[in-house]
C-alpha cells in the first residue's frame, strides 16, 4: 500500500483521505504541493525523476513535489519534503494555488489542487535520494523555456503546467543566467 493523500472538494477542503495510487488511477482530486527553489543566479534546480518512480519515471521536474501528509500544511509538507529528497532546506514562499487534471501515463492523472512555493538557496549542498532523485542540475529560465518547448516529453506534465507562474514569481538574478546547461 501506498502513501495516503488529502482528498479534496473544488475550494480545497478535506474529504477524506484515499490510497495514493488509487487517487492517481481513479483521478480524484487531491492536496499536492511544488517547490521551484533558486539559485541567486536566477537559474532554477531541476530534478530528474527516478526511473522507478509509479509514474513520470526519470522525467525532469520542478525542485521537489509531493503531498502533505493527513493534518500536515502543505507548507510544513514542503519543508518536510524538500530535504527528504535533496538534503537541504529553503525558505518557502506561497505564489499560488492551482487546481489541473493531466495524464501522466500507465492509465494515471494528476488531478491535484496543488500548492506552489518559490525560495532562494545560495550554492546548497544537494545530497539527493536515490530512491527519488536520478540526477539534478541548475537550469537557467531562457534555457528552461526553450527546452521545455522544444523537447515537452522530457518534463513532467505539472512541471510543464507550473513553469511559467513559477518563473513569474522567481527572486530575482544577482547575475547573468544564460550560459546554464540545458537538461538532456
Amino acid at each position: 500500500m501506498s502513501h495516503p493523500v488529502v482528498l479534496v472538494n473544488e475550494d480545497d477542503r478535506s474529504l477524506g483521505t484515499a490510497d495514493k495510487l488509487r487517487a492517481h488511477a481513479e483521478g480524484w482530486l487531491h492536496r499536492a504541493f511544488s517547490v521551484f527553489i533558486f539559485d541567486p543566479e536566477g537559474r532554477l534546480l531541476l530534478q530528474q525523476r527516478t526511473v522507478d518512480k509509479y509514474h513520470s519515471g526519470g522525467l525532469w521536474s520542478n525542485t521537489c513535489c509531493s503531498h502533505p501528509r493527513p493534518g500536515e500544511a502543505p507548507i510544513d509538507g514542503a519543508h518536510r519534503r524538500l530535504p527528504e529528497e535533496l538534503g537541504f532546506t529553503a525558505s518557502l514562499t506561497p505564489i499560488l494555488q492551482d487546481r489541473y487534471d493531466l495524464p501522466v501515463g500507465e492509465n494515471l492523472v494528476e488531478h491535484e489542487h496543488n500548492h506552489v512555493f518559490v525560495g532562494s538557496a545560495d550554492a546548497p549542498r544537494i545530497y539527493p535520494s536515490a530512491e527519488e532523485v536520478a540526477d539534478w542540475r541548475w537550469v537557467s529560465p531562457s534555457v528552461l523555456r526553450e527546452d521545455v518547448a522544444a523537447h515537452p516529453h522530457r518534463y513532467t506534465a505539472w512541471f510543464r503546467h507550473l513553469l511559467p507562474p513559477a518563473l513569474a514569481a522567481a527572486p530575482s538574478p544577482s547575475g547573468d543566467p544564460s550560459a546554464s546547461p540545458s537538461p538532456t
